[in-house]
């Protein structure tokens, strides 16, 4: 027997039973290559590389004095993993062709370098323009060494990375959410077979965001051995030493969520290249693999941030604050560059960097791009891969589906009969599944509540062993759940198939991932050739989530969604609206926000109008006009009605409003779908409801009052608007709508009021 709280039994028990005390952490595996005597490789010339390198390091210093604006900090620590990595013969980039289908992926999950992005673009382009290569600008839409003087202006290179530019796949910015963005991507990749690797630069703050962990644990769950991270480990983000926030080991944070660890020198280029050849070592022409295993594997680069920017070397300074440009000057000259420095003239300073680039430079560059071009495969072997792997599946984009004209029966659903918009919505995820190849759903663990296990089913959870799934298990782990699921789907996979989404969750926690699908929308405004269509679904809205309290009802989110440009939200009344909706987003391809119900609701009862459940995608219909609407002795009345509860309280108090109202009912289920249709066909729009109407408009909405304000009047906002300004409780339907002031007894005193 012992007693650990005695310290005699203690020491026995340490003596006696080690094993008790070992640390039974399981990591992944390691490798440090820092001062390794290592062997050349054959092409590679690391003196001519550290001359690039220095170079490239030369014209980031000139962008940002140009711009008196940037991130030279990170830029500078980055310089050597970038040179590594382009000319160093593990990536698969073709600079003629650098949306190539079959290259491998590069992000910048570190977004705001974008002196390094951009002066590695020109040092790589000027180096090919020079012996003579040719490009159209219409495929390689890069940044010219000329161009670097307008960095941050209106009509130059940009602050943050956008994804139209070579070497640079998705629009970057907020710390972290590249990093999920790219895990999303190569998800999609390798559930479909193919050999592309997705090469992430990140900077060690970017670890304090919470979602980094959300990416990093997943991404060693599901095995993705297609990622790298080349981590820039300098210490320091904008407001001090990262070990200020993160005390614990840094290289636990990877090794113990699964991941393999290369250590190098940051700015040791062969320890680098042989990091990343190491990495990527699936294909053996780059090398093996010294991990084997499905993980994925971080290169930990020991960096300087700022490395070589006078005074604000490894400092947090250096992060975004420009050297004066006296510093600047000397910072310039103490690299080997005898610049005038003539304020206000950084093209000369860049002309003088750039008359270092000698023939032999330009010769070697492009010598060791055509080796990065001839890692790619042929679009077809890549097309027979995936073909290969996604036997009996059909490869059909999921764009080109449309409704069929008939209805399978699990999409149909009879008058009168109660069910819930979420268990629609969850019938036609899994008819979709079963109709494509390249769908993926997933929840914030919530695929039981939102409804989305029906479609994860299909070809199940992507994991270890099961690789080619469809569901992705996120977790609690929203944040990365949106950014993964929205970038996977801005990636054209070969064949010209694109992979499309959904993602649940409740719809009180979509604020927490608005970021996210901001920054998505973004890169569809930006980048249209790559726009995804994603659907998000907030399900579980309104006071129908009564019993979980107000921290669980979803009544003000769509400001935030009804807001943002790309993206609308769609709020269905009843299941066949639900169907009718989601097939119209499909044949639009434009991101929705889908607006669910919990509970069982009653199909709509068309019977005493001439609607039908296909008027939804008019974002509103008529849905019952008094047949008096003519009598002079009467109030016209229309009432604008979002939410299918209200709908059926407004229908018992009809009879009583008719006495004295002469009543126009419009069913609104997207007010951004009916603005789009007062653009697109005014008359039709004017027909459902017209200006007369908005004059005679009362709102009626179960959460938030402005949802509806486009159908009133700037100033009957408040006094025609009826709807939630405040927190509910606990309780039942019933319950909630009576605390709210929403039971038909109520309405009736309400719009009598008006």
């Amino acid at each position: 027997m012992y007693n650990p709280l005695n310290s005699e039994d203690l020491e026995k028990l340490k003596s006696t039973q080690p094993e008790r005390f070992s640390n039974p952490l399981k990591t992944g595996k390691y490798l440090n290559l820092q001062k390794l005597e290592l062997a050349n490789l054959d092409g590679i010339d690391i003196p001519r590389l550290e001359k690039l390198a220095n170079i490239m390091r030369g014209l980031i210093f000139a962008t940002v004095e140009a711009g008196q604006s940037g991130h030279p900090g990170g830029s500078s620590s980055k310089v050597e993993q970038t040179i590594a990595l382009t000319l160093g013969g593990a990536l698969a980039f073709k600079p003629l062709d650098p949306k190539n289908v079959g290259r491998d992926r590069v992000i910048w999950s570190a977004g705001h370098c974008t002196p390094a992005l951009f002066s590695l673009n020109a040092l790589l382009y000027e180096s090919l323009r020079r012996v003579g290569r040719q490009f159209s600008s219409a495929v390689v839409k890069t940044i010219f060494p000329e161009d670097l003087i307008r960095f941050r202006r209106i009509d130059g290179p940009t602050g943050h990375v956008e994804s139209y530019y070579p070497l640079a796949d998705t629009c970057t910015g907020p710390s972290g959410h590249g990093f999920s963005g790219a895990g999303g991507m190569a998800i999609s990749h390798l559930s479909c077979g193919l050999p592309t690797k997705f090469w992430v630069f990140m900077g060690d703050a970017e670890s304090e965001e919470g979602m980094t962990y959300e990416a990093r644990n997943i991404l060693a769950s599901v095995g993705a051995k297609n990622l790298v991270v080349s981590l820039d480990y300098n210490h320091y983000g904008i407001d001090g030493d990262i070990n200020e926030v993160i005390s614990s080991d840094y290289i636990n944070h990877w090794l113990g969520l699964g991941w393999n660890v290369i250590e190098v020198d940051g700015h040791n280029i062969l320890e680098l290249i042989y990091a990343y050849r190491l990495a990527a070592g699936n294909n053996p022409a780059q090398g093996v693999s010294v991990f084997g295993g499905n993980s994925p594997t971080v290169v930990l680069a020991h960096g300087i941030k700022g490395k070589n920017y006078g005074t604000k070397e490894n400092t947090a300074d250096s992060h975004g604050t420009p050297a004066k440009h006296e510093e600047y000057v000397d910072i310039m000259k103490a690299l080997g560059f005898d610049i005038a420095g003539e304020l206000g003239k950084p093209m000369l300073d860049i002309e003088t960097v750039l008359e270092n680039l000698d023939e032999t430079d330009t010769e070697y560059v492009n010598t060791r791009l055509e080796i990065a071009a001839e890692n790619i495969l042929p679009e077809t072997k890549l097309e027979q891969i995936l073909q290969k792997t996604l036997t009996n599946r059909p490869l059909v984009n999921p764009l080109s589906i449309k409704r069929p004209k008939k209805l399978p029966p699990e999409l149909t659903f009879a008058p009168g009969e109660k069910i819930a918009t979420r268990k629609a919505a969850g019938a036609w995820f899994e008819w979709l599944m079963k109709q494509t190849a390249f769908f993926y759903a997933g929840a914030g663990d919530l695929s039981k509540s939102v409804l989305t296990g029906g479609a994860e089913k299909v070809y199940g959870v992507i994991n270890r062993s099961n690789p080619t799934g469809r569901g992705i298990r996120f977790g609690i782990a929203e944040q990365n759940m949106a950014m993964m699921s929205a970038t996977l789907t801005q990636d054209i996979l070969p064949g010209s198939f694109r992979p499309i989404s959904v993602f649940g969750t409740y719809a009180v926690f979509s604020t927490m991932i608005g970021n996210c699908v901001r920054l998505s929308l973004i890169a569809n405004k930006l980048n249209p050739e790559h726009k995804g269509f994603f659907i998000m679904l907030a399900s579980h809205d309104g006071p129908e989530t009564g019993e979980d309290g107000p921290t669980h009802q979803g009544l003000y989110w769509m400001s935030l969604y009804g807001a943002m440009p790309g993206i609308k939200v769609y709020k269905p009344m009843d299941a066949a609206e639900t169907i009718e909706m989601l097939f119209y987003a499909l044949e639009k391809g434009e991101p929705i926000a889908l607006s669910l119900l919990r509970p069982d609701t009653p199909m709509v009862n068309r019977s005493i109008g001439n609607s039908k459940p296909e008027d939804a995608v008019n974002g509103a219909y008529i849905f019952y006009e008094s047949k008096d609407k003519g009598v002079r002795s009467k109030e016209k009345t229309v009432l604008v009605i979002s939410g299918v509860n209200l709908l059926l309280n407004v229908m018992q108090i009809l009879p009583e409003l008719e006495k004295t109202h002469s009543v126009k009912i419009i069913n609104v289920t997207s007010p951004q779908l009916f603005e789009e249709l007062r653009k697109t066909d005014p008359e039709k729009a004017e027909e459902i409801f017209s200006d007369e109407d908005r004059k005679n408009a009362i709102t009626l909405h179960n959460g938030w009052k402005g949802f509806l304000a486009p159908f009133l009047l700037p100033a009957d906002h408040e006094k025609r608007a009826i709807g939630i300004d405040t927190y509910l409780k606990s309780g039942n339907v019933e319950e909630m709508y009576d605390l709210a002031g929403l039971t038909p007894n109520d309405l009736l005193k309400k719009i009598n009021s008006i």
